[in-house]
């Protein structure tokens, strides 16, 4: 076995065992105790410390603890919604002008790790960079999230410590947005290059020390501004690129806890007979396995050709054979019980590609056929893909659902590097893709993977009749008339074959039973500030 010199001696683990249910009730509680560094682990390195030009838990997770939103899901509740939103950097919030207007007050007296004060300034500087507006002072390489903030229509710091966001139309889920771990704010007197490998936050921790390769330290800030707060001393993330490495690391108690998206249910339940003492919770992960197929590049600019790929693809096959049972059926919004917007089956089953795996399989070949390819010729794609085993795990399944209707596959694999670039630059046919939403809201998946020119539409798919219709759910105050108009979308994507989905995969998040307040949310990006994780040893 590699030797990690990131990873501490054996350190045991507690005699607790137990499965966290997603909605349970929490624990007992427990006086908190005091000190300790959590062990926890990354696949890669992260590329790049700017969560705002990142679109990868590898990046979101190790950085987390150094930041601080104006505001932020409750760590301690696993369902993030709008009755979860709690202050961090704003001490209250205000809607006015019919959700138009959204006005923060912000804490006084906090300091960012360099000293400096924290001000209004801060948090208008960080989203006019996101958000891409003409006067704002700096430039991000990539801003995924940048449509997000498309209805501000301008952000204010009349004080030092009051912020307004004004809307070009009423956009609720605003807040949530702002409470996503995508969402941090950064400092304005840093520049952005330097956040790229240094990070400067005012969240509970302050970076130690990263050396690539190996691992990213951090220790206690000691001017943290909750009282009382962070418990840990540290935190250590290390970096272990084999998956068999890691989850020997984390059996033998090497790592107090794992991280998010990489533990499938298989790799959970195997963990778990191993070493009965690891906690494992169940939850969404509001993660979609899908396809990404190049609308302007040959043979996908055709519709008919692009409806026999959704058409080959056994949803029902994908969930037991990919994930094991460790993922649900959905369309373009996580379905319930772990999200409140996705199609339900009973809708699903009418559509194309959700029926039965013969019938579309059957259709997948008539429309090859009549779009000139068959035995004599098949179709033969490039089929891209990350470096990872979770991705390569569903790349493998959409190479061989495509070889049973006559579409030879041939599978690249790129590194992280190149991943998320290859996308941007929409330099690729075909790809098995994995997509998370900062939080569950229609919101926060629509404009980012659906609206005509978003970075992160790597479809290039556009429809101004479908930017019509998010724009109208966006700004809908009756949650049932929104609802209604959100399953409208998720039908007409599947019929424009926007982006194939498979489903949605469920996290099981696994830690050492002496692991405590490290719930795990229904958005993988939402619980790694640990402010109120301790160590029961």
């Amino acid at each position: 076995m590699k030797k990690h010199p990131w990873l501490p001696r054996a350190l045991g683990l507690a005699v607790v065992v137990g499965v966290l249910a997603a909605a349970g009730l929490p624990a007992p509680a427990q006086t908190p105790k005091r000190g300790g560094v959590l062990n926890s682990v990354l696949f890669e390195d992260p590329p790049g410390l700017t969560v705002h030009e990142s679109s990868t838990v590898s990046n979101v997770w190790p950085v987390s603890p150094c930041y601080s939103n104006l505001v932020i899901f409750h760590p301690l509740k696993p369902l993030d919604s709008a009755d979860t939103v709690v202050p961090e950097l704003a001490e209250k919030w205000s809607w006015q002008d019919n959700y138009r207007s959204l006005v923060f007050f912000l804490r006084k007296n906090v300091k960012w790790h360099d000293g400096r004060p924290f001000t209004a300034k801060d948090v208008k500087y960080t989203f006019d960079v996101v958000r891409g507006a003409p006067d704002a002072p700096a430039k991000f390489r990539l801003s995924p999230r940048k449509d997000w903030y498309v209805n501000v229509e301008a952000i204010e710091a009349p004080e030092p410590h009051t912020v307004v966001f004004r809307l070009k139309r009423p956009q609720p889920s605003l807040l949530l947005m702002l409470a996503s771990g995508y969402s941090p704010v950064y400092p304005a007197h840093v520049s952005i290059a330097d956040l790229r490998a240094r990070c400067v936050g005012t969240g509970p921790f302050r970076l130690k020390e990263y050396v690539r390769g190996q691992g990213l330290e951090f220790e206690r800030n000691p001017d943290y501004f909750v009282a009382g707060r962070p418990y840990l001393d540290g935190i250590r993330y290390s970096i272990i690129g084999e998956r068999g490495t890691r989850l020997a690391a984390l059996q033998t108690g090497r790592l107090d806890a794992y991280m998010p998206l990489d533990m499938t249910k298989l790799l959970a339940e195997t963990a778990k007979k191993n070493a009965p003492a690891l906690v494992v919770a169940e939850v969404g992960q509001n993660g979609s396995d899908n396809v990404v197929l190049n609308h302007r590049r040959p043979p996908f600019d055709n519709l008919s050709v692009r409806r026999a790929v959704s058409l080959a693809l056994d949803r029902r096959g994908y969930v037991q054979g990919v994930r094991h049972g460790g993922a649900v059926v959905g369309a373009a919004l996580m379905p319930k019980p772990f999200g409140l917007w996705g199609l339900l089956d009973a809708d699903l089953r009418t559509l194309p590609g959700y029926r039965t795996a013969a019938q579309d399989k059957a259709e997948a070949r008539r429309l090859l056929a009549a779009a000139g390819y068959g035995p004599g010729k098949p179709l033969r794609v490039e089929l891209v893909t990350r470096t990872t085993p979770i991705y390569l795990d569903l790349a493998s399944f959409v190479v061989d659902q495509l070889r049973q209707v006559g579409v030879e596959a041939a599978l690249k694999q790129l590194e992280t590097a190149a991943w998320f670039p290859t996308l941007s630059r929409r330099d690729f046919q075909i790809g098995a893709n994995l997509t998370a939403g900062g939080f569950d809201d229609p919101d926060a998946y629509l404009f980012e993977n659906y609206k005509c020119g978003s970075p992160r539409n790597y479809t290039d798919y556009c429809s101004d009749e479908m930017d019509r219709l998010i724009d109208l759910q966006s700004q809908e105050l009756d949650r049932a008339k929104r609802l209604k108009l959100v399953y409208e979308i998720q039908k007409k994507l599947e019929a424009d074959v926007a982006r194939p989905m498979l489903g949605w995969r469920k996290e099981y998040f696994v830690h050492g039973g002496h692991v405590k307040n490290l719930v795990p949310h229904n958005s993988l990006y939402n619980y790694g500030r640990m402010q109120e994780v301790w160590l029961d040893k």
